[in-house]
């Protein structure tokens, strides 16, 4: 009896591609900048790479197609005429966890961690090569269909948050109550940086935010149990005068 086309090895492999594919045009992107050069530019290279584009140039304009079209991704400039970019940032941070990647030529550290602190996930400083935007675009994306998981996986160290247990190289390691809580809140963030005022808000509460000190303390103690070399870390990486991130190993 002869095989149908679509029961072939190779067939099968394509109708996979195919739904990958499908699945990725369907990531609708909203691009927020008042630069017409920017905007073009950018938008040629995320359609390029099959995502759906949609563009605004100011803070309202920009609240506005976020509402009505609900994007994936937002990557957002900061200075803008009218409601700027920290205002918009704010503002979704009310009512939606949409990832936010913020575009700008203002670069300071107290830029940056204040944008981190309002809940953007990345920030990528004027001029950028399409090639890194790109690249950050992906790893947020990525990031968000890992959070329909219970498990995270960090090269050896596994993260299982429905059974409470965490392994490295399948030996289960004994974690306090805080360190797990620290751990866990890293893991949902993988790849993305958490300011220490923010670790702070989370993982202790709104009451301990000038208590700095208390996460390079459960820091030190996580290291010491889930890095084969605590000195040099694989796993939870600092990201100076910013905070930590857990590495986003493939």
């Amino acid at each position: 009896m002869s095989l149908s086309p679509w029961s072939r090895p190779n067939s099968l492999m394509l109708a996979q591609e195919v739904c990958d594919a499908m699945k990725h045009v369907l990531q609708p992107i909203l691009l927020v900048d008042d630069d017409p050069g920017i905007l073009v530019a950018v938008k040629q290279a995320l359609t390029a790479e099959g995502y759906e584009v949609m563009t605004a140039t100011n803070g309202i304009e920009a609240l506005a197609t976020f509402e009505e079209r609900l994007p994936e991704l937002v990557l957002l400039d900061l200075t803008m005429p009218g409601c700027d970019g920290l205002e918009v940032c704010r503002c979704i941070r009310e009512y939606s966890k949409t990832p936010i990647i913020v575009i700008s030529i203002r670069g300071s550290e107290a830029d940056i961690v204040s944008l981190l602190d309002l809940g953007a996930d990345d920030y990528l400083i004027k001029p950028f090569r399409l090639s890194e935007l790109l690249a950050r675009v992906r790893a947020v994306l990525r990031r968000i269909d890992k959070l329909q998981t219970s498990k995270f996986v960090c090269g050896a160290l596994e993260i299982d948050t429905d059974k409470r247990r965490v392994t490295v190289a399948g030996h289960v390691v004994s974690l306090t109550p805080i360190e797990y809580s620290l751990l866990t809140e890293l893991a949902v963030n993988m790849g993305r940086v958490l300011t220490t005022h923010l670790i702070l808000q989370r993982v202790w509460g709104i009451q301990y935010s000038d208590s700095i000190e208390y996460v390079k303390v459960v820091v030190r103690r996580l290291r010491a149990k889930l890095e084969p070399d605590p000195a040099h870390p694989r796993y939870i990486l600092t990201e100076p005068h910013l905070g930590y991130r857990l590495n986003d190993l493939q």
